[in-house]
């Protein structure tokens, strides 16, 4: 199995030795969940027929479509 060398806060790092936490586990676990979301999202993406343009624009209205109907709710 491969290793891999990760940088983390050391207040992070005591709670870590302090609760006697197996992270191994945790991270294979993380970067498997990581790594599906990506893939899927990319694969999905590859059979889009959206440009970049199309998708912009598209984040624009729901952005705005969205503050709209907060502020009509009062919540902004």
């Amino acid at each position: 199995m491969a290793e891999i060398s990760v940088k983390i806060p050391d207040e992070l790092k005591k709670q870590i030795e302090e609760s006697h936490i197996d992270v191994s586990p945790l991270v294979i676990e993380s970067i498997t969940n990581e790594l599906t979301r990506v893939l899927t999202l990319r694969a999905i993406a590859s059979k889009s027929k959206l440009t970049e343009k199309d998708a912009l624009e598209l984040g624009r209205k729901l952005k705005s479509g969205r503050f709209a109907e907060l502020k009509k709710r009062g919540l902004l």
